[in-house]
């Protein structure tokens, strides 16, 4: 990593701890700068700060006391999901204090170049389609996956070589830390509307995504989902160069024409041979094969890649066959708008759907015109009765109730023949009846692991 010195005996706050701050707190410790941590979590609950605290860093949890702000801090590294309206961040705001992620800390020490991958969707699923394409063809160094994909990129960049390239996936939260950080290549796969609690309106969203692009100068590349207006109007005040990938028009760049997907006039694959289903994921491939081909990877190593591609877990992952049954793991698909994505990659008349979850007081009218023509549907959890009714207004012939994800494997499969898929794509959080969407899918994945016994 670069040795900087611009922490050297600076005062800095980390707010926030969990991965990213433990990281952040780490590196400025060992960069000289004199860090106080303060984490919500209590002391005795929380083995990162008694961590730290062992290292000789300062420490104060359990609570958010404004009175922190008294002391002479030359710099704030803000946990990325704490908001700019929470009251010491706001302060620190009304103080003139800087405030960065811990992804700027990352760009100012990482001695290789960064490709950066943020979107409101596909962001996960493109960047480690990226990460394993330049793998398979990188003839020095390796792609290392960073950010919001679950490494803390400050960690990632101390390890990081020169030959190296990091392939970071940004939340728009860790978009609004940065000051310096700049990529080589930046993609943007898609912007919806997502956040809004945060950010306060769409527009203060799309300000955030886009400031991805906001150090890049003309000798660097500007990967954009050319089937969005909202992309097309941001695209015209950037100074990177512009490669737009597109599913359904031919561009400057990558695309998708009758089945077959390109960039520029060099044929790469057929969509249908994708390991993994999907506009969307012929959208977040055509992401990827426009980046491999800025590094200059062999279409052979992109096509073999793509196709070997089972998927993310917990995002259209693709879990086996049992007697010619297809098993897909989406419990990711927290929302109605993953759902409906899932299901587009799919024949609906050979297709049964598991979904339920948390009620948050939505109703799925507009999940419905995505349930027609489905083979079944088996509900679960507090919002089985509002999707059953969604079900029945799709006319669904076969409508099941079960008491969760994974007691609904074993009656999907006794509803199923040889040639059908049984897709978990729940279109609600886990939050009823489990702790996360990990642990859904986990369950799921295990109760389709015992059907093979």
């Amino acid at each position: 990593m670069k040795q900087i010195n611009e922490y050297q005996n600076k005062k800095v706050l980390v707010l926030g701890l969990a991965k990213s701050g433990f990281s952040a707190a780490k590196l400025l410790h060992d960069l000289g700068a004199l860090v106080t941590v303060n984490d919500g979590k209590p002391f005795e609950e929380n083995p990162e700060a008694q961590d730290l605290l062992a290292l000789g860093v300062k420490v104060v949890t359990g609570s958010h006391p404004i009175e922190l702000l008294d002391e002479d801090f030359a710099l704030m590294v803000k946990n990325p999901g704490i908001p700019y309206s929470q009251p010491l961040v706001k302060k620190a705001v009304e103080k003139g204090l800087p405030i960065i992620t811990e992804v700027e800390l990352a760009y100012q020490i990482a001695e290789c170049p960064l490709i950066g991958i943020t979107g409101t969707n596909g962001k996960t699923t493109t960047t480690t389609m990226i990460g394993e394409i330049l793998n398979a063809g990188m003839k020095k160094g390796k792609a290392l996956l960073a950010g919001n994909i679950g490494y803390p990129a400050s960690t990632v960049a101390q390890d990081a070589k020169k030959d190296d390239v990091m392939v970071t996936e940004l939340s728009s939260f860790q978009l609004m830390g940065i000051k310096t950080f700049h990529p080589e290549i930046a993609v943007i796969t898609n912007i919806f509307s997502a956040h809004l609690d945060y950010h306060g309106s769409q527009a203060e969203y799309e300000k955030a995504k886009w400031h991805i692009q906001e150090n890049m100068t003309a000798t660097d590349y500007l990967v954009l989902n050319w089937d969005q207006k909202v992309i097309q109007d941001l695209a015209k005040t950037t100074k990177a160069q512009l490669v737009p990938f597109s599913s359904t028009q031919i561009v400057p760049g990558a695309y998708q024409k009758e089945g077959k997907l390109y960039f520029h006039d060099e044929f790469i694959m057929a969509a249908d041979t994708l390991g993994v289903p999907g506009n969307h994921n012929v959208e977040n491939a055509l992401a990827a094969i426009a980046v491999a081909k800025l590094r200059n990877i062999s279409n052979e190593d992109i096509k073999e890649t793509l196709q070997s591609f089972s998927g993310v877990p917990h995002r259209t992952q693709f879990v086996g066959t049992i007697n010619e049954r297809r098993f897909f793991n989406d419990s990711k698909a927290t929302n109605i708008l993953a759902t409906e994505m899932a299901l587009s990659g799919f024949d609906h008349e050979k297709l049964i759907l598991l979904a339920g979850g948390l009620d948050r007081g939505n109703s799925f009218d507009d999940l419905i015109p995505s349930l027609i023509g489905l083979k079944a549907i088996i509900v679960f959890g507090e919002t089985k009765d509002k999707l059953a009714q969604a079900a029945r207004d799709a006319h669904i012939p076969t409508i099941e109730f079960s008491e969760n994800a994974e007691t609904a494997v074993a009656k999907a499969y006794a509803l199923s023949e040889p040639g059908d898929t049984i897709l978990l794509s729940p279109a609600n959080a886990s939050w009823d009846q489990y702790k996360n969407f990990e642990i859904r899918g986990d369950r799921f994945i295990a109760a389709v692991n015992d059907l093979k016994k």
